[in-house]
This record gives C-alpha cells, sequence and structure tokens, in this order.
C-alpha cells in the first residue's frame, strides 16, 4: 500500500471520522527507553547521520516541527528522544503540541505549574485517546526539566467543526472569546497545499466508499485545515522570543514538504532558523533508500521500525 499519512484527515474531517473523547484508563506508564530502531536522513546533505548529529541540529534552530503519524508507537519513543537530545545542549525549550487546543491552555499552566492533579489536568484538557501511552511522556518530561508551560497549540476541535461545515464564514458568526482562540489572521490559497490536501481527500474518498467526500466539501474541509495551521502557526509565533526553541509537534502533512505551519509560522517569523523532521515507519531500515518524495518532505527524515504488528501509516 502506498505510504501516506493519514494522521491529518482525523484533523480535516473532525466530527465526520471520531471524537476524541476526555475519558480513558489513566494509568502509570513504564519508563520505556524512548531509544527505537532508527536512522536519519539529512535532505541537505543529502546523506545518512547519526541520531546525536540530528539533535545538535534541531538545538540550534528557532522553531522545530515534528510530522508525526499519530498511530506509531515507534514514533512517539522517538518523539522523547527530540526531546531528551535538545535538552542536553540547551535550557531554553518549549513544547507545543497540536493534540491540545488553545482553550485548554490554562488547565495546561496550572498542571506544569503543579497547582492541580493529573486528573484534574486530564479532565480539562480532552486529552486525545493515546495520550497515556504516546504523549504523557512529552508532557512529562517538559514538566520534569522545569521548562515553560507547554503550549496548547491548535484550535478547538468544535471550531473547527463549524468551519468544517459552513466555510471561513463561520468565524463571522463567533463570539469574542470564541473567534479569540483561532488565528485572527486565515489565508487559503489555492496553491502546492491545497492540490495535495484535494489528493489525499480523494484518495480517502476512494478507500471508503461509504464516506463520498464532494467537491463543496473538500473547499469546506481545506478551510478547516488552514484555520488550525494559521492557528498553530500563530500559536508557536506568538510564544517564541528570540535565544528560545519551540518545539512543535503535529501530524506531518501539516508540515511536510514545508507547507502548512511551517509555511505560515515563517511568515509571522521570517528571520527565524525553522526546520521540519518527519518521521516516517518502515518495514526494514536495512538497505534503506530515501525515495525522491521522501528528500523533499522535511530537512531531515527520520525512519523507524515499525513493530511486526503495527499498522501505522495505513
Amino acid at each position: 500500500m502506498t505510504r501516506f499519512h493519514f494522521g491529518f484527515v482525523v484533523s480535516a474531517l473532525l466530527i465526520f471520522i471520531f471524537s476524541l473523547g476526555i475519558s480513558h484508563a489513566l494509568t502509570q506508564y513504564s519508563s520505556a527507553p524512548s531509544y527505537t530502531p532508527h536512522r536519519v536522513y539529512d535532505s541537505g546533505q543529502k546523506r545518512f547521520i547519526d541520531f546525536e548529529s540530528l539533535a545538535l541540529a534541531l538545538a540550534r534552530a528557532d522553531v522545530v516541527f515534528v510530522g508525526e503519524q499519530h498511530d506509531d508507537p515507534a514514533t512517539h519513543r522517538m518523539e522523547l528522544a527530540i526531546l531528551e537530545g535538545v535538552a542536553r545542549r540547551r535550557g531554553s525549550v518549549i513544547l507545543a503540541m497540536e493534540m491540545f487546543e488553545r482553550d485548554t491552555q490554562a488547565a495546561m499552566d496550572r498542571y506544569a505549574a503543579g497547582e492541580i492533579s493529573e486528573v484534574e489536568f486530564l479532565s480539562a484538557s480532552r486529552p486525545w485517546n493515546n495520550y497515556a501511552t504516546d504523549y504523557r511522556p512529552l508532557i512529562e518530561f517538559a514538566k520534569a526539566q522545569k521548562w515553560q508551560s507547554p503550549i496548547a497549540s491548535n484550535m478547538p476541535r468544535r471550531l473547527a467543526g463549524d468551519v468544517a461545515r459552513n466555510g471561513l464564514a463561520a468565524l463571522d458568526e463567533m463570539d469574542t472569546n470564541d473567534r479569540g482562540f483561532v488565528a485572527a489572521n486565515i489565508m487559503c490559497p489555492r496553491d502546492d497545499y491545497f492540490r495535495r490536501f484535494t489528493e489525499a481527500m480523494q484518495i480517502m474518498g476512494e478507500a471508503n466508499a461509504t464516506h463520498t467526500i464532494s467537491v463543496p466539501q473538500i473547499l469546506r474541509l481545506y478551510q478547516a485545515q488552514c484555520a488550525k495551521d494559521e492557528t498553530m502557526a500563530e500559536s508557536v509565533a506568538t510564544a517564541w522570543k528570540p535565544g528560545g526553541l519551540i518545539v512543535h509537534i503535529n501530524g506531518a502533512f501539516h508540515s511536510d514538504f514545508r507547507l502548512g505551519v511551517f509555511e505560515r509560522t515563517k511568515k509571522r517569523l521570517r528571520h527565524a532558523h525553522v526546520r521540519v523532521v518527519t518521521i516516517i515507519p518502515v518495514e526494514n531500515l536495512d538497505g534503506l533508500k530515501p525515495t525522491r518524495k521522501d528528500r523533499k518532505q522535511a530537512d531531515y527524515i527520520l525512519y523507524v521500525l515499525k513493530p511486526a504488528s503495527s499498522d501505522a501509516g495505513h
């Protein structure tokens, strides 16, 4: 099957695909090693490099976007390794995440400050269903490092749903409070990003005959995608200060090919040193040869080995 990152579809289809509830089992995760079999490809140098070289390069950046496939456990282990790697090299780091929405920032701040319990934090922050296994280690690492409170960068799901149903006109109907949770300026051109999005949605429609997606629907979903990218970019640009580093975790489609949230962040931080890492699960690391598409996808491709039973990326 052609490898394709469908994590963004979860974001784009919003209420059409599934609802991420706040209830989930709160289990104490074991401190599994963050290392997992991997290889790192430097697209600029056109060669493989070691992980510590990657960590050093990222530590020298101002903003790093880490594009993931949401359902791959090896990906999440290497995200933690990235945080550990930059933490060894600098002290000023802020973790930002697509997985938390702007209206939950107060709960995030209070939890990071130790003012509320984890149970209270989770009840107020609408964590994704895989939070306990995949994103909790990132939040807890940032908290243990006493970094600034992680950034809940995304727009609220319910507001993105409004845009997905009614287009950008929905923004004009929002009250002042809700409108503040969405980027002030939203551009949604029909550019390369639009072309990639449209192709992806058409593939999704062909793969799921029971959920045919019309052209008007695609246009509205693309506007919701733009609103999310602009909001995440605004969140990053607002939080960044000279000398600092923000590591933003997001679905790979949002930052692949330096489009989406990357492009919108660069418009706000024109002189910032911004890097993109895309994590790609593969069946075999031996004899790996990056495709032409892979080489254009990001500054660094972090290949991880799929567990034998993993269906990640499908």
